[in-house]
């Protein structure tokens, strides 16, 4: 059994106004599968498809309190071209963040709700990821998180250090999964978080089993009966294994 990283979820107060900004800020399209959700989807793939991670944005009472502890990368292929999507950005309702980067070749901007990203200079190694170079996960001990979700999923680790951890779908395409050693811990739900699913043919229940005897904890958010499963990783990161598909 395995499981995959497909989407990527976010609260938002107005799921509208997020979806917008982001399809807008990624040259995707948008369509909602219920009156609380705004799917933003890459053109031309069919979902799921390991190249791209969809976003849903989904609607929610509470307002954005802290630092997010897990935000997106978008990937850059020439200081001109960083520049220019970064004017783009702030022209579609972006905002300059200030988390303490310091001076740093990248941007740091936040979107209309104030979830923070980065606009990244060019680096090769995200030549080839689509305009998503990597979701990136602020943790205690990248090691012990890089254990957890090479076992938990089916991507491929492909560095690991006391401050940093990065993995990669199997098929090499598609944006990185990566963990970042950071002061502070997580106090409060994430705004940010994945979405999972096992393979056609797998067992739902099964692959929660699994997760467990790997150190998942069950997680209760007031979801009551849903189709989806909501777990935390060993530093408590909120995400949700989906039915196969």
């Amino acid at each position: 059994m395995a499981m995959r990283l497909v989407q990527i979820a976010m609260d938002a107060g107005d799921h509208s106004v997020v979806g917008r900004f982001w399809a807008e800020a990624l040259g995707w399209g948008v369509s909602s599968e219920g009156p609380d959700v705004t799917n933003v989807e890459p053109e031309g793939l069919a979902y799921p498809d390991p190249a791209a991670l969809w976003i849903d944005v989904v609607a929610v009472p509470e307002p954005k309190t802290v630092k997010n502890r897990v935000h997106i990368d978008l990937a850059t292929t020439s200081a001109a071209h960083q520049a220019e999507l970064v004017a783009r950005l702030r022209e579609l309702g972006a905002t300059p963040a200030d988390v303490g980067q310091g001076d740093v070749p990248w941007t740091v901007l936040a979107d209309p709700e104030g979830n923070e990203f980065c606009v990244l200079e060019p680096r090769e190694i995200y030549r080839d990821t689509g305009p998503i170079a990597a979701v990136v996960v602020e943790c205690a001990d990248p090691r012990a998180m890089a254990r957890f979700w090479d076992r938990a999923m089916d991507w491929t680790l492909h560095e690991v250090s006391d401050d940093h951890a990065r993995l990669r779908s199997a098929k090499g395409i598609g944006p990185y999964l990566e963990f970042l050693r950071t002061p502070g811990v997580k106090t409060v739900k994430n705004r940010v978080h994945l979405d999972f699913r096992p393979y056609p043919g797998d067992d739902q229940a099964a692959e929660v089993d699994r997760l467990r005897a790997l150190g998942a904890t069950d997680v209760d958010l007031g979801q009551g009966e849903v189709s989806w499963v909501i777990l935390a990783d060993p530093e408590g990161n909120e995400f949700c294994v989906l039915t196969p598909r």
